[in-house]
């Protein structure tokens, strides 16, 4: 049995907005042992005896078939996650940036990222792993950063979702 943490991408931004008891009445019947959600921008934790493969397989159809839209999510082991956030250098919360971190389900696209990044002025990252990059933005401006923006474009949607630090570590936190 292993748990997971589940990140879904581009929900209850861009016009898929999905309530979180709808989310559950989704999930209900998948097999899990035990699931929960956290916060209203999509993030499961789950418990379960399929792999990250399956489990990733089964969330995305389940929410194309439920709710419409092209989904796409990113599936981590709970262990996962506890170590990226151990590795993150930067602090989760400060008065002039915040941290963010990128997670990907493909190392080869977030590898392309990080290299498209360290072209761009400014803009301070480092690879947590090769499914993880954490990056900085200033207070107020994070839509506006040339990382936002770069990590905006299409060919990232369907392999990549960012979370703050401080929901990866609640997320963290109920996985454990």
């Amino acid at each position: 049995m292993s748990s997971y943490a589940i990140f879904l991408r581009g929900i209850n931004v861009g016009g898929v907005n999905i309530k979180m008891a709808d989310l559950k009445a989704a999930l209900k019947t998948l097999p899990f042992d035990s699931f929960s959600t956290l916060l209203a921008t999509g993030n499961i934790v789950c418990t379960t005896s399929l792999s990250t493969a399956e489990v990733k397989a089964l969330v995305e159809q389940r929410l194309r078939d439920s709710f419409g839209y092209d989904a796409w999510v990113v599936v981590l082991t709970a262990e996962r996650v506890t170590e990226l956030v151990a590795a993150c250098p930067y602090p989760p919360d400060s008065p002039e940036q915040h941290t963010y971190v990128t997670l990907s389900s493909d190392a080869g696209i977030l590898q392309e990222l990080s290299d498209q990044a360290a072209r761009l002025d400014g803009v301070e990252h480092v690879m947590l792993g090769p499914e993880a990059l954490a990056w900085l933005a200033p207070v107020g401006g994070t839509l506006d950063s040339p990382f936002s923006k770069l990590s905006a474009k299409a060919r990232y949607k369907s392999t990549t979702t960012t979370r703050n630090l401080r929901t990866l570590i609640k997320v963290r936190d109920e996985a454990a």
